[in-house]
């Protein structure tokens, strides 16, 4: 029988993790490996934006790694396997989809999402259901994270029937900022910040947009116009450092639109 890819894998890590493998494999910990895992994820992210999907196929080979790797050292310690990892998620999609698997009725995607909630609820422990803030991954990032929870009350009725209630909570929200700041509060513009940043983050969830990414792109956006406006000056032996803002923000202005110009010829 041809042996299966996975288990060449298993196997090869077996052996890197093994007496006479690999010094540096063999030095790694479930914590030495977390830098690794946050790395190859961000690094599938980008592949899948690159829409390069052979790219994909081996970033998503170097993530797998990290869970066979994760996997092996668990089992070292005699706690548990590939297998049973494997075996865990069989088990978990089963129990979330009853109504793929069991007798459950949910005919469009906000019925599934709602009963996969209800069933995570008591997943841990039946006689005290789970919150539904509860397991959100302490590093994700900010942006990321608020959105995660605002999505999961959501799910739970915990929501504007209209966008016009999310505006509106953008403008309180930037109302206060603005009243903390007028009286000076250290403490209270820090907090009404916040505020302001997580009812962003509302609002460009509520349009269907994740504010991780867009923040990513708008940083992209900025640093190649900052990019080209080093160059315009460079170009013109001026420095940044000797430009008044009124030239900087002329300058600014020109490469804007020279994008847009750039952007609505490739458009025709």
């Amino acid at each position: 029988m041809k042996e299966k890819p996975i288990d060449r894998l298993l196997e090869i890590m077996r052996r890197l993790r093994g007496p006479g493998g690999c010094p540096w494999d063999r030095e790694q910990t479930l914590d030495s490996l977390k830098s690794n895992l946050i790395e190859e994820t961000y690094e599938v992210i980008d592949a899948v934006e690159s829409g390069d999907r052979a790219e994909l196929r081996g970033e998503l080979g170097d993530l797998l790694l990290q869970v066979v790797f994760q996997a092996q050292i668990c089992e070292e310690a005699g706690e548990f396997n590939f297998d049973d990892v494997v075996s865990g998620i069989a088990d978990k999609l089963i129990r979330r989809h009853p109504h793929v698997f069991g007798d459950v009725q949910a005919n469009t995607s906000g019925e599934v999402l709602r009963n996969w909630e209800k069933i995570k609820k008591t997943e841990k422990d039946a006689k005290t259901p789970r919150s539904l803030v509860e397991g959100i991954p302490r590093h994700l990032p900010a942006l990321a994270k608020a959105h995660l929870v605002q999505k999961r009350v959501a799910r739970a009725g915990f929501e504007w029937d209209e966008i016009g209630g999310v505006v509106a909570k953008l403008e309180e929200e930037l109302a206060e900022v603005k009243e903390a700041m007028a009286q000076k509060d250290a403490a209270a513009i820090r907090e009404e910040l916040g505020d302001l940043l997580f009812s962003t983050v509302n609002l460009s969830r509520y349009l269907g947009h994740e504010s991780e990414e867009l923040l990513n792109e708008n940083i992209a956006k900025f640093m190649r116009r900052f990019q080209s406006l080093e160059n315009r000056l460079h170009a013109e032996s001026r420095e940044i450092e000797n430009c008044s803002l009124e030239e900087l923000d002329a300058v600014w202005v020109a490469v804007k639109n020279e994008e847009r110009q750039k952007s609505q010829k490739q458009a025709l």
